[in-house]
């Protein structure tokens, strides 16, 4: 039975080493299609597979079509929206992520990025500091829990909404729990995003909303670029030249937010997962989750139905 590690963008050598290890222990074969070009690679080696391991591989009905065997499919990641979760179901296969394994490496990020920003791009004018400061988290699974552990460190006052995580688990982990996302950035100095896009989230984040932090308001984004709505986020940067946006995923209106120099960054490309640490965390829970779902029919992390 063989399983596949489809990746554009290749896993650390490292990290196919302990897929390796984990899937061959198992009595697998491991087959590996790395930084293919053409989408015509990826159908003919996913053909025979019985299992796929991705990163932020297009996979979508044309692959399912193609792959006649394949019975699982694991985004090595938290994000799984570059799979047609229905065209998956259609055909059969079960789709999973690999959650919590990014999380550390992209809440370190936000705080790289928000140092970055309140120090004014390090362009040798002073700046200011987060102590005291109030994060607003917006989304609190396991990113947003990193993000509210490393903000306490730094001495911030550190609040959170989630529309599926009850108010209570919120304040357990020490972290106030405001009514709504309204409330979230109207009481925040720093609203960091970690929601996922979905038909609710895609361009939720708008100028309403975004008008409300409070003066000299940051905004991060490390979740994903469709929850933007990017023709009001950059009306209002226009309008409020207090307000600063920091990004690890380049807008489509890249070129349009340059204007705002000293107020914008975004990074090359999306960096929130690219550690050593979190390549190999992700790579080896895609691996062992094929096997247990191989062997013993585990679906957790199941995210089709």
């Amino acid at each position: 039975m063989k399983v596949l590690i489809a990746t554009e963008k290749p896993f650390a050598a490292v990290a196919v080493e302990g897929i390796k290890k984990e899937i061959e222990a198992a009595g697998l074969e491991l087959a590996l299609l790395e930084k293919y070009t053409e989408k015509q690679q990826l159908l003919e080696a996913v053909a025979d597979a019985a299992a796929l391991i991705i990163r932020s591989d297009k996979i979508d009905n044309e692959v399912f079509d193609a792959a006649k065997e394949l019975k699982i499919v694991v985004r090595a990641g938290a994000g799984y929206d570059n799979v047609d979760l229905d065209a998956a179901t259609a055909h059969g296969v079960v789709v999973m992520n690999t959650p919590g394994q990014n999380a550390n490496a992209v809440a370190e990020l936000v705080f790289g990025l928000l140092v970055f920003a309140v120090r004014n791009f390090y362009n040798g004018k002073a700046g200011t500091e987060l102590m005291g400061k109030t994060l607003g988290i917006l989304a609190f699974g396991n990113v947003g829990r990193n993000v509210a552990r490393i903000a306490k460190g730094f001495g911030m006052n550190v609040q959170a909404y989630d529309a599926y995580c009850p108010a209570e688990v919120i304040e357990a982990a020490g972290v106030h729990a405001v009514a709504n996302q309204e409330e979230l950035f109207a009481t925040s100095d720093v609203v960091s995003l970690h929601i996922p896009a979905t038909p609710e989230t895609k361009q939720s984040i708008n100028k309403a909303l975004v008008n409300t932090l409070k003066k000299g308001g940051i905004l991060v984004n490390t979740a994903r670029k469709e929850v933007i709505n990017e023709p009001e986020l950059l009306e209002l940067l226009a309008e409020r030249t207090d307000l600063k946006y920091v990004t690890d995923i380049k807008p489509d209106a890249d070129a349009e937010f340059q204007q705002f120099e000293g107020r914008y960054f975004s990074t090359p490309k999306k960096m929130g997962a690219q550690t050593a640490e979190a390549n190999v965390n992700a790579g080896i829970a895609a691996a062992k989750q094929i096997v247990g779902f191989i062997k013993e029919g585990i679906t957790k992390f199941q995210v089709n139905k």
